[in-house]
């Protein structure tokens, strides 16, 4: 198969690596210096050089604020049976652009992300194939996926920003909320340190990724979870209460068993 990149960042050189040997890849960057250390791939900067290539399949490696927009500029350049797909961990808008497109399409969501996953070794990560569009496109992404060693789920659109709203949203909020009243540790503990892994990797995260899962309807119901739980632990640790703290502690390592 004819497959082109968009992007030449992190997930888009993991994709033309993972690609490039079963399959005749190029990738599509404006920035040169990205493409550097490119290799067993076609490189272009210029889109016009997309049309003599012909893809069969487009994947979108973009930053989330311009993966859109960077499809609008390329199909122009495209046959009509190409199948688009992307790679985004938020879908807000994407279905009805992709409706819209009057193309073939496949949208997943490989949740290891560059940042804290080891790429080279995937098999206890997870990956999301959206259950709506082209069947033959969920098949391709469902076996890569596979043959990595993720575990594939499928949900619609609807599902899959739903389960980001809950399982992107606590974590960063949380992380958010550490970073906020941080100061700096000349000798931090271990938790300390963890946490503060954890902090400079979200926040290395664009920003448009940031905004658009706190921005995603479905968030504000699960920070305001987090707004009433710190209440109740404020209010244990007002009244020095043991026996609240005891069934507090209880509960809550029973949700993470």
């Amino acid at each position: 198969m004819r497959i082109l990149i968009l992007g030449a960042g992190k997930m888009g050189s993991f994709f033309v690596d993972l690609l490039s040997f079963d399959h005749e890849t190029a990738v599509y960057d404006i920035d040169a210096k990205r493409l550097r250390f490119m290799y067993n791939t076609q490189r272009f900067t210029s889109i016009d050089e997309i049309d003599a290539f012909r893809p069969e399949l487009v994947i979108n490696a973009v930053t989330l604020k311009y993966t859109l927009d960077v499809f609008r500029q390329v199909i122009p350049h495209l046959p009509q049976d190409c199948i688009l797909s992307d790679i985004s961990s938020v879908k807000t808008g994407f279905k009805e652009f992709y409706e819209g497109a009057g193309m073939r399409y496949v949208s997943t969501h490989p949740m290891f992300g560059p940042t804290f996953a080891n790429l080279g070794s995937l098999n206890h990560e997870n990956a999301i194939v959206i259950n709506e569009g082209d069947y033959m496109g969920r098949i391709f992404f469902r076996d890569l996926y596979s043959r990595l060693g993720l575990h594939v789920c499928e949900y619609s659109f609807e599902e899959h920003d739903e389960t980001m709203a809950y399982s992107l949203s606590i974590p960063f909020v949380s992380t958010f909320t550490f970073a906020a009243v941080m100061k700096h540790q000349d000798a931090p503990g271990t938790t300390f340190k963890r946490h503060l892994k954890i902090a400079q990797g979200v926040l290395s995260e664009d920003d448009c990724l940031l905004r658009e899962i706190l921005f995603n309807p479905r968030t504000k119901s699960h920070v305001e979870r987090i707004r009433e739980e710190l209440k109740d632990l404020i209010h244990i640790i007002d009244e020095r209460d043991e026996e609240g703290l005891n069934h507090y502690l209880t509960r809550i390592r029973e949700n993470i068993k």
